[in-house]
């Protein structure tokens, strides 16, 4: 009496040379909605305008005399926050188009970062689950961000922001429908 198996394939584990590594330069990505890149620029501007905004208010106000100091550095706060509103602005113009990602039958892949590039790639089989996630300024825009979590951790392996609603609804249901099957 013996215990084999006669349908299982034998144990493989051959040597893949680097020459036959398929090229990550040419995955074919898909781009986040427009309106992603607008809505955070909108977000900049309105932020910093309404902290100069303010910051003027408190400092030019009649009611109650402004202390010397807060006189004095008046001008400097000024600048910095100006520059920091133009400084992050800025960053989502030129950020913003490189958030990418791509659904293969195995996996999910997003790409991100200006200056510190990094490419996340998710195996289907270990998505735990997935949460579709519009706060109100989503909801306004006709967006939704798509969260995954990966099995064996707590926080979100990866976070598509800015898709329109009804492709990240796709994503997540086909997601859900392939996350049982088989690697082939």
């Amino acid at each position: 009496m013996t215990d084999t198996q006669p349908d299982a394939p034998p144990f493989s584990n051959a040597l893949v040379t680097p020459d036959a590594l398929p090229d990550a330069q040419t995955l074919e990505t898909n781009p986040l909605s427009p309106h992603y890149r607008t809505l955070n620029l909108a977000i900049v501007s309105v932020v910093f305008s309404l902290l100069l905004i303010a910051i003027t208010v408190v400092r030019f106000q009649q009611f109650i005399p402004a202390a010397e100091g807060l006189v004095k550095v008046y001008p400097f706060v000024v600048v910095i926050l100006a520059a920091l509103g133009v400084l992050s602005f800025l960053y989502h113009v030129f950020a913003d188009p490189l958030i990418r990602y791509a659904v293969r039958e195995q996996d999910l892949i997003l790409q991100k970062g200006l200056f510190f590039r990094a490419t996340v790639c998710q195996p289907i089989l270990r998505v735990q689950h997935i949460e579709l996630k519009r706060g109100p300024l989503d909801r306004i825009a006709n967006m939704a961000k798509l969260q995954v979590y990966s099995a064996g951790g707590s926080a979100h392996t990866f976070e598509i922001p800015g898709l329109p609603v009804t492709r990240a609804q796709q994503l997540r249901q086909f997601i859900l429908d392939h996350k049982d099957l088989d690697a082939r």
